[in-house]
């Protein structure tokens, strides 16, 4: 067993449903991941449903702490260096 997740989906979704579209296959996926976070308990959870031991967790610990200021004013990448262009360049084909 590679990814506990990832079998459990292949062998209760995957080998059982034949899609016919896209969009069929996405009504059903997301059906199958809306009872598997809600209904479906985990032992790892203590028998708990992902959605309900995230609540329990979330108010277990919620506080009214405000953000670091720093925190938001941290950019993700470093700004790109003067002179350097980010837009793309075209590429001739052949």
């Amino acid at each position: 067993m590679q990814n506990g997740f990832v079998e459990s989906f292949n062998g209760k979704m995957l080998n059982e449903t034949m899609f016919r579209n896209l969009a069929h296959a996405r009504v059903v996926i997301n059906g199958w991941a809306n009872d598997y976070n809600t209904n479906r308990p985990h032992s790892a959870l203590g028998y708990q449903a992902p959605k309900a031991f995230a609540q329990r967790i979330k108010s277990a610990t919620s506080c009214n702490a405000a953000p670091l200021k720093s925190a938001m004013q941290q950019s993700v990448a470093k700004p790109t260096p003067n002179g350097v262009s980010t837009r793309k360049a075209l590429v001739q084909a052949g």
